[in-house]
């Protein structure tokens, strides 16, 4: 069909505002908006069938005259995120069914193949006039905010994207877990069990940290990705454990990192400490999840019979090298699937001790259980200590030292 045709049957659905006309034809040309387009093919419409020029005032059968509206739905966005520091926005927008279904219809009834979504167009008028209002610019990928406009609901609705931080925790206490635990009996409900908290555990390495983070950035929450964890009952010293904490929806972003960390260390009072190194975002967090890091332990060792100082070295020492191979320890079986797993012994060495308690550091593979190494878990670890020096032995306290980051190849 010739375009004056094709305009006639667009027409004869009903009164159509010169954004929506525009829009049908919007893969078409350059350098025109949608109602510059639309402006320019009603008017040569007109002069190709001799009609007198109207300017378009009706009612849109369309978009109902949504786009009268573009400065008022960004004056209402502009207020909704005065009180967000934030550089950078997305619009997105939820289309009323009728709305999309109508100009859907007329592209399948007449096989337009040039049509624009009105969604798109929305977002781009109404994106525009934020940024003249605001002095903040669009930004497709990784915006600061996403305001999200309603039509069908006259609303709109803020999301704040989160903030990234990298760096490393030392956990000073032992009996703190590195994440929250809801009660077990009550599944965070409440109950007498854990004194109407929801918690396992009244604290932990997130908590210690994020609650200062919460009120700093007034933000919702502050989520914990760490490289790895250790068990509650071990400190976390040395170079510390890396993590990236991830603050959810903050209405301040741009932050001092030493003073944050000055903050979060002043609050945990010596039981936690943090050392920031950076900002970072979403995508390293799987990369930190993903990375085999190589752990160093120094750990206590008692051992129910009287090897000698020089005995019980030589047998730690026959460890250097060591593949193991473990069992689902029965610790943690009714968490973890039960499968075999080979790791290896990087190093070990006996720092000295007395009669029947020892000290010991070894450097494993990630993934290596170090108490099963020393107790061989009834059997379920081999080799472990215990086997090689014919003595039961295990572990009374652990403490992770170092934690070196390594990318799986």
């Amino acid at each position: 069909m010739e375009l004056t045709e094709i305009v006639e049957k667009i027409l004869s659905y009903g009164p159509c505002c010169d954004h929506c006309l525009g829009r049908f034809f919007g893969k078409r040309g350059h350098g025109l908006s949608n109602d510059e387009r639309g402006r320019s093919i009603r008017i040569s419409h007109e002069i190709a069938q001799n009609l007198q020029h109207e300017t378009f005032s009706g009612s849109c059968w369309i978009c109902n005259n949504f786009f009268d509206h573009i400065q008022e739905w960004a004056d209402r966005v502009a207020n909704a995120t005065c009180d967000i520091e934030y550089s950078t926005f997305l619009i997105g927008c939820r289309i009323p069914p009728l709305i999309s279904e109508s100009e859907e219809m007329v592209w399948s009834d007449l096989s337009l193949t040039d049509p624009e979504p009105i969604k798109s167009e929305v977002n781009r008028e109404v994106g525009k006039a934020v940024s003249t209002l605001t002095g903040k610019m669009t930004d497709f990928k990784k915006p600061d905010i996403m305001a999200l406009l309603d039509l069908g609901q006259n609303e709109v609705v803020i999301q704040i994207n989160p903030v990234f931080i990298y760096g490393r925790y030392q956990k000073f206490e032992r009996g703190i877990p590195q994440t929250h635990w809801d009660c077990r009996a009550c599944q965070g409900a409440g109950c007498e069990r854990c004194n109407f908290t929801g918690k396992q555990y009244q604290d932990s390495v997130e908590e210690l940290i994020g609650r200062p983070v919460i009120e700093i950035f007034s933000a919702d929450n502050a989520v914990l990705h760490g490289a790895g964890r250790e068990d509650i009952d071990a400190r976390m010293i040395g170079t510390g454990r890396p993590f990236i904490l991830e603050v959810v929806a903050p209405k301040r972003r741009t932050l001092d990192l030493v003073q944050v960390e000055s903050a979060i260390n002043k609050s945990a009072n010596g039981r936690v400490s943090v050392e920031f190194s950076r900002w970072t975002d979403r995508s390293e967090v799987e990369t930190l999840k993903s990375n085999k890091a190589h752990k160093k332990y120094r750990i206590v060792v008692e051992v129910e019979g009287t090897p000698s100082a020089d005995e019980f070295a030589k047998c730690v020492k026959s460890l250097t090298g060591a593949i193991i191979r473990q069992r689902t320890p029965e610790r943690v079986a009714h968490r973890r699937a039960d499968k075999i797993r080979e790791r290896k012994v990087l190093d070990i060495e006996s720092l000295g001790g007395e009669p029947g308690r020892f000290t010991i550091e070894v450097t494993g593979e990630a993934g290596l259980y170090i108490k099963e190494l020393i107790s061989g878990d009834k059997g379920r670890t081999h080799p472990s200590l215990s086997e090689i020096l014919g003595f039961p032995a295990h572990v009374t306290s652990l403490d992770v030292v170092l934690v070196e980051e390594r990318k799986e190849v």
